[in-house]
């Protein structure tokens, strides 16, 4: 498969909180860095995601927000 995606990480699932409709998945990229993204319990239940799989983030956005204090 192809993907116009251009930042791609692999890392492990660290933490999965269940919701009603979505879920929370924290997943360890390495380098003391964790991803968490949302989406929702079916793809969760699609995708046979659990604690300590093997996943890849894929990180595609229209806008990229920086703070700085």
């Amino acid at each position: 498969m192809k993907l116009s995606t251009r930042n791609i990480f692999k890392g492990k699932v660290t933490q999965l909180q269940e919701g009603m409709v979505a879920a929370k998945v924290k997943v360890d990229i390495g380098g003391g860095n964790t991803v968490t993204s949302t989406i929702t319990v079916e793809a969760v239940k699609e995708l046979g995601i659990k604690v300590g799989d093997e996943v890849s983030v894929l990180i595609k956005a229209s806008s990229v927000m920086l703070g700085k204090e």
